[in-house]
């Protein structure tokens, strides 16, 4: 029974570590301030082209591009393609609820 109890609380505890582990992957894959306003824009419209999203951050087409293609392959964003353009929306809506909380913790003050 012991042993049982064992090799459970390890895969638990294994389990966890995973879960932080991916954790912080995702943190690492936003901690970037153009990011982080991506995601706000993208968690108050439902989708935005890169076009939209380049003109309401007044970023350049190319950093943002290079932002957005990273996002996407790291489980960020999703992507659509219509014609020319391509549409963004965030995966996990929840992300957005992460950087509410963050941005509520006046870390700066």
């Amino acid at each position: 029974m012991f042993i049982y109890l064992q090799k459970v609380c390890n895969m638990n505890q294994e389990n966890e570590i995973l879960q932080m582990e991916e954790a912080a992957y995702m943190l690492k894959a936003i901690s970037n301030g153009t990011r982080l306003c991506v995601i706000s824009l993208l968690a108050n419209n439902e989708e935005l082209n890169v076009s939209q999203i380049g003109e309401k951050l007044q970023c350049e087409q190319s950093l943002l591009s290079h932002h957005l293609t990273d996002m996407r392959a790291k489980g960020i964003l999703n992507c659509r393609r219509d014609g020319k353009n391509c549409y963004y929306s965030l995966k996990h809506r929840q992300i957005a609820q992460i950087i509410d909380s963050i941005k509520s913790c006046n870390c700066g003050e």
